[in-house]
């Protein structure tokens, strides 16, 4: 089930995502009186899933989900039209038109990928508001559990001061990718600010790690029942360590290391129990367990047991505009500086690149509206980025071959136009497969 949920999120993303791309050429077109052939959803390899032809145009879905396009007539894609390019040029093809016209038309996609993500930006503002945990109130700092950090010289509480110059407010989503992005954070470690140059290749040496947070919040103890042959019978459902042979156990972590040096032994130990303290004693087995399942806290529980403060903010629709522009722009900033990474063979980023595996493990198992348009939103702005890269066979490349045009006044031949377009889809077909083969080596070797 779980997958299902995953798969509908994706194809539902994927599909909203591609027929708004693909509106943003096909209107413009039409309103200039370009011929529009095709309109499709996925791609139609050899035959169509469904199709029906309205007007001029015929309308369908393919069988291969890689993608969707449309065919405008008198222009030089994907489908190779040697025959209709060959014939003398029709007031209604894309050639005939003003190169004015035909950068707008192609323009149109990644226009329509930046303001939806900026509307889905603006409506979950106004949806959901803004929930976060202030950094000022992580007063004991974060959580630090991937091996990359810790070789890099993060611990676990320290508390993040600034990053790269700028003061860190919030807790939020968002700090795991301004970590791998900077270079150097300041943080608070017993008192003491210091400084950590982040290395070059952070993004490489995270990727090698499956577990482990980047940065987590530190989590209670929270004992959530006592597994079938226990010899802990002293602990309850709900006890929240405080403290076990006299060391501070407040969280998790702390309780881990704890139990890890004293493997076998029987401890003293403290837990709040319905908000009272009561002593017990602790059996940890030889593997520095000790029987019980944790978890079972929500952050409403965890604000009411002064472990955290959760802050709210909610805006009305005019509120909301600002609030979403400003998020929308720095998503934009943040991922274009993220592909400045993996363009960059010193950060070894691009071993971390991704393909459709990917894409669909970054949707959750349990159906988010919230989840599936913050995602979604990432993603249109993935695209839109992406379609602008200077490479023939994306709209980036045909802008850069018109904005030549309108500049010199010379327009590039026919066949320059179909051996750079057959060039940018042996690239684009490259990258499609090192991203994907990056996903098969990733579960298959790590």
């Amino acid at each position: 089930m779980d997958i299902v949920i995953k798969l509908s999120q994706f194809l539902l993303s994927l599909s909203l995502l591609i027929i708004l791309h693909e509106l943003g050429h096909f209107i413009p077109a039409k309103l200039f009186k370009t011929r529009v052939e095709k309109f499709y959803l996925f791609f139609d390899v050899k035959y169509s899933l469904l199709k029906k032809k309205i007007g001029e145009t015929e309308y369908g879905i393919g069988w291969l989900p890689l993608g969707g396009y449309v065919k405008i007539s008198g222009m030089i894609d994907e489908s190779m039209d040697k025959e209709q390019m060959a014939l003398p040029p029709q007031p209604w093809e894309f050639r005939s038109k003003p190169a004015w016209q035909r950068l707008i038309i192609m323009l149109g996609g990644v226009t329509v990928n930046f303001i939806l993500a900026f509307i889905i930006y603006i409506g979950m503002a106004f949806v959901y508001g803004e929930t976060y945990v202030a950094n000022a109130d992580l007063k004991d700092g974060v959580l630090i559990e991937n091996p990359a950090m810790i070789k890099a010289g993060f611990k676990t509480g320290d508390k993040i001061i600034s990053i790269d110059g700028q003061s860190i407010a919030n807790f939020d989503n968002d700090l795991n990718i301004k970590i791998i992005l900077a270079k150097e954070i300041v943080v608070e470690r017993n008192g003491q600010q210091q400084t950590i140059k982040i290395p070059t290749d952070l993004a490489d040496q995270l990727s090698k790690y499956k577990k482990g947070n980047l940065v987590g919040m530190r989590m209670p103890f929270a004992v959530a029942n006592i597994t079938e042959g226990s010899e802990n019978t002293a602990l309850k459902p709900k006890d929240l360590f405080v403290s076990i042979n006299g060391k501070d156990a407040r969280y998790y972590d702390q309780v881990k290391t704890i139990l890890e040096v004293n493997k076998g032994k029987t401890l003293p130990a403290v837990v709040l129990r319905d908000l009272k303290q009561v002593p017990v004693t602790v059996k940890v087995s030889s593997e520095g367990k000790l029987g019980v399942a944790v978890g079972g806290l929500n952050m409403e529980s965890l604000e009411k047991l002064g472990y955290y403060k959760i802050s709210t903010k909610n805006y009305n629709l005019l509120e909301s505009v600002p609030v979403g522009l400003t998020r929308g722009k720095d998503q934009l900033v943040s991922y274009g500086k993220q592909l400045k990474m993996i363009f960059n063979p010193e950060t070894k980023a691009y071993k971390s690149v991704g393909g459709f595996a990917a894409i669909f493990n970054v949707f959750p198992s349990t159906w988010s509206w919230e989840a599936f348009w913050t995602i979604t939103a990432f993603l249109s702005i993935m695209l839109g980025v992406m379609n602008l890269l200077p490479i023939p066979a994306l709209d980036g490349g045909h802008v850069m071959f018109l904005l030549y045009e309108i500049i010199s006044g010379k327009k590039p031949s026919d066949k320059f136009l179909e051996n750079a377009q057959m060039v940018g889809f042996v690239l684009l077909i490259g990258l499609l497969l090192f991203a994907n083969g990056n996903d098969i080596y990733k579960a298959i070797v790590k």
